[in-house]
């Protein structure tokens, strides 16, 4: 029997989360060969224009339109199997004009978002799907709240016959994980800057009580030969991302010398992994390699 597939499905809020929140560890299972699925779940059309140099008046006219080039972009350097939009407006910050949109993302249906989710899960058949989690004190953005909530939702849904029948066949998912940044990763980074006389851009995260956050991470992907493909992913968002700016300043080689992993935390898993217990997994993957059927 046919090996099945590996596919790694990542869910995305908007254009450029895809580059900031690994992007490396994307292309790396890209280059062995994993489909890899990129779900963005709205179009950034609230997204401020944070490059100076691009942002003119012909820019700020069409930035619907260039920022779903820069997304084309950044899915082509990052090595991306094929992506889909989930198709909702960008909800803005609360309080906002946009927020209030009755075609955003945070205001759409439960039902229907999960259901839009589930049916790409079933199209793609992921082993694998990572997503974010409930971060809604560092950083409440309605959009990143509803990414975590409809992907919880979806990974039971998907391999449910009685849900979403519509939706297509049923597939059930193997392995769930959460993106983020550990304090390990941000501490490091922010000493390497200050050691190259640099101002650090992620003082103002300490500030904001960032240290406190529990380090939960369950999982370090080495991407140490694919640090450049998330640096062109990150470039390729133009308007979002300042080539000049301090975000970019710190070179591959500083980064890879200093933290060169990727962190992810284990939300879910129907595997055994294979992992002792305490030990940290090194492959989103582990435990499913050896499952699939053959």
């Amino acid at each position: 029997m046919e090996a099945t597939p590996l596919c790694l499905l990542t869910v995305h809020a908007h254009p450029d989360d895809e580059a900031s929140k690994g992007a490396a560890t994307v292309a790396k299972y890209a280059a062995e060969g994993v489909r890899t699925v990129l779900v963005c779940c709205t179009g950034g059309e609230a997204g401020d224009i944070l490059n100076p140099a691009v942002d003119t008046p012909e820019v700020r006219e069409n930035l619907t339109r260039i920022r779903m080039q820069e997304l084309n972009a950044s899915v082509g350097a990052i090595g991306y199997s094929t992506y889909h939009l989930l198709g909702y407006h960008d909800s803005g910050m609360p309080d906002t004009e946009t927020n209030a949109r009755a075609d955003n993302f945070a205001n759409a249906p439960m039902d229907e978002a999960v259901g839009r989710l589930v049916s790409l899960i079933r199209a793609e058949r992921p082993q694998v799907i990572v997503t974010y989690g409930d971060d809604r004190k560092f950083y409440p953005h309605p959009d990143h709240i509803k990414v975590h909530e409809i992907s919880v939702i979806a990974f039971e849904a998907a391999g449910d016959p009685d849900q979403y029948p519509e939706a297509g066949e049923p597939w059930q998912p193997s392995k769930m994980y959460y993106t983020g940044f550990s304090v390990a990763r941000v501490k490091a980074l922010h000493e390497a800057y200050l050691r190259r006389g640099e101002e650090s851009p992620y003082a103002s995260w300490f500030e904001r009580g960032f240290e406190e956050r529990p380090d939960r991470f369950t999982t370090l992907v080495d991407v140490s030969d694919f640090l450049h493909k998330r640096r062109e992913a990150l470039l390729a968002h133009r308007t979002q991302v300042d080539p000049e700016g301090f975000w970019m300043r710190l070179p591959d080689d500083v980064v890879r010398e200093v933290f060169p992993w990727e962190e992810y935390v284990l939300a879910r898993s129907l595997v055994d992994t294979g992992v002792p217990e305490g030990d940290v997994e090194d492959d989103l993957f582990a435990g499913v390699r050896t499952s699939v059927r053959r």
